[in-house]
């Protein structure tokens, strides 16, 4: 079962990027370029994978996507776990920027035998990505370090390895793996038992979470384009739990280290003026 303000949460995350798509016309194939015309692509996506991280449970949650780029500049391809990014500096072929993300977050609610646990917020995080195309637009490396903006609920760097490939003219496969680190207080806010935790629990014995490797995976996704405005993109994401993530009771008590997440995103793309 979902929390009442992780369902809230999820359900404005699916509907924000549909009321914007309903409001905007769209995507003119002729229209002329220029250095104040942007095209913005709103996504939304829903996702059927774990109530939380490390959970066996399973539910439905939904998630928005933003991009931008000036008109006349070709989309760049992209994978479904990537964050909302921009690159700011192009340095010897590597594409740098900010990026910023999403966590969700657990309670009780989701699983009751959560109860005595500390809960962890869903936030929001920001930091840097840098990307690098051995093959151009075929072999893709990227990085993304990111640290949340409030609660101190620590750092993440994600690794991506990915490979594109165009079937046709619609569609666009892509597949690579992925690796995840994270920091002592990540670590610990989301896989440690405190020893009064423990008692109040009664299912889980005390445990303490230390940075290093989290996770590691594999990602694949398939898109079709529809036409300039509109896509469709159904995706898989599975991570398995490694070290202490594996380790803590949370998971290997409470839950599970396989993590799989399925999911389809709706893209909308539309012409804006500066």
């Amino acid at each position: 079962m979902v929390s009442s303000d992780m369902a809230l949460f999820r359900v404005a995350a699916l509907s924000l990027p549909l009321i914007f798509l309903r409001s905007h016309s769209a995507l003119s194939q002729d229209a002329k370029s220029s250095d104040n015309q942007w095209i913005v692509t709103l996504g939304g996506s829903a996702e059927y994978g774990p109530s939380y991280e490390g959970s066996k449970h399973l539910s439905f949650s939904g998630m928005p996507s933003f991009d931008f780029r000036r008109f006349g500049e070709a989309p760049e391809y992209g994978a479904p776990d990537d964050n909302i990014d921009y690159g700011l500096f192009d340095i010897g072929g590597v594409d740098v920027g900010p990026v910023v993300g999403l966590r969700g977050g657990r309670s009780a609610f989701d699983d009751s035998e959560l109860q005595g646990l500390h809960s962890v917020q869903w936030n929001l995080d920001a930091g840097v990505f840098a990307q690098y195309w051995p093959i151009e637009d075929h072999l893709r490396v990227r990085a993304e370090t990111r640290q949340t903006l409030w609660g101190g609920d620590g750092l993440l760097a994600d690794l991506y390895l990915d490979w594109f490939q165009p079937a046709g003219d619609r569609w666009l496969l892509s597949a690579g793996p992925r690796m995840s680190l994270a920091n002592g207080a990540y670590m610990r806010n989301n896989f440690a038992v405190s020893a009064e935790e423990a008692a109040k629990s009664g299912h889980v014995e005390a445990f303490d979470a230390n940075g290093g490797l989290k996770s590691i995976g594999f990602t694949v996704a398939a898109t079709y384009t529809v036409s300039p405005a509109w896509s469709v993109q159904i995706y898989n994401k599975y991570n398995r739990l490694v070290g202490d993530a594996a380790d803590s009771p949370i998971t290997s008590r409470l839950g599970s280290a396989d993590q799989n997440v399925i999911g389809i995103t709706l893209n909308r793309s539309f012409q804006i003026d500066f």
